[in-house]
């Protein structure tokens, strides 16, 4: 197999890129401690992915690792470690655009996550109406079935899951849940990746203050 190169000044530039995303988000609660990851799509086939076990309140350019970004596999031997939820990355950019991704902890998504999904199968959010949804570049802003999947303990399993219903999906939303554990969101490069993360924590957290449902007559605007 073809070793991955990545150009040095490339990575610290996309390094440093991440790392501070990993910081703002730590400083939302989103990633707190060494949860969640971030990674970027590098020129080559590779992608930078911050690295297990680091504190992303910390995090610098020197706490990424490379891996092949199809397979997730770390590109070279080194002293860290890839995050273990690298394959889930792969996935998403074996099956998408996507240039870089982002799996965050934040609140109102994993309480979403934690009520709508079911522990051995994929079920899906219907989300409609919302302005909000217009921030996930949807092709019909109008809704979309966010998928909600199994946290299954064996990671490779839930990128199977997902590059499954990607694949299978072109018309997905660029975000997923996962039962009981968070929200992973994608784009075309950090900044949008997070816009759409941004969006979707909102339209969770006002989910959970609407509640299970409005009457009928609200959802068809018509005054009681």
């Amino acid at each position: 197999m073809t070793p991955t190169v990545v150009d040095d000044a490339e990575r610290e530039r996309v390094g440093s890129e991440i790392a501070a995303v990993s910081r703002a988000l730590y400083e939302r609660g989103w990633m707190p401690g060494t949860a969640g990851n971030v990674s970027v799509r590098l020129p080559g086939g590779a992608a930078l992915i911050t690295a297990s076990g680091r504190d992303k309140g910390d995090m610098t350019a020197q706490d990424m690792v490379v891996v092949r970004a199809d397979t997730g596999e770390e590109a070279a031997p080194g002293p860290l470690r890839a995050s273990a939820e690298t394959t889930i990355h792969s996935a998403i950019y074996r099956t998408t655009d996507a240039d870089a991704v982002i799996h965050v902890h934040s609140p109102y998504a994993t309480a979403v996550a934690c009520r709508a999904g079911r522990r051995t199968h994929l079920d899906s959010l219907r989300i409609e109406r919302f302005e909000l949804l217009k921030g996930l570049g949807l092709a019909d802003p109008t809704g979309t079935e966010v998928p909600v999947f199994p946290n299954w303990p064996d990671v490779p399993r839930i990128a199977a899951d997902v590059a499954g219903h990607l694949a299978a999906t072109p018309q997905a939303p660029p975000a997923l849940l996962i039962t009981d554990h968070g929200v992973t969101t994608w784009g075309r490069d950090l900044a949008q990746a997070r816009n759409r993360l941004e969006c979707l924590e909102s339209i969770c957290r006002l989910l959970l203050m609407i509640g299970p449902g409005l009457p009928a007559e609200a959802k068809e605007g018509v005054n009681p």
